[in-house]
Formats: structure tokens, C-alpha cells, sequence
């Protein structure tokens, strides 16, 4: 099987699962393990601990 000579020109999906979302949505959930670690550091209590859990 050969490739094509040719790809398609395709615009970029306005939702769903694509590289910018996916990447935001990782910087955000390292944001937020980041600040929770924090948390339990600072605190000496876990996160549920800290919220009144």
C-alpha cells in the first residue's frame, strides 16, 4: 500500500478531543495536584481533612 501524494486540509475541530484542550486540560489537573500537595504540606492535613471532610 502506497501513501497518498496528497492530505486533506482539514480545520481544526471547534470541540471535542483535540491537542489544545487536551493539553489545557493536563497544565490544569498538574495545577491542581500541585495545590494539594501544597496543602497537606503546609496544613500536615490531607485534603478532605483541610475542606471539613
Amino acid at each position: 500500500m502506497t501513501d497518498p501524494k496528497q492530505q486533506p486540509n482539514l480545520a481544526p475541530p471547534k470541540y471535542g478531543f483535540h491537542d489544545y484542550v487536551e493539553r489545557l486540560n493536563g497544565r490544569a489537573a498538574m495545577v491542581g495536584i500541585v495545590a494539594t500537595l501544597l496543602i497537606e504540606v503546609v496544613t500536615g492535613k490531607g485534603l478532605l481533612d483541610w475542606l471539613g471532610f
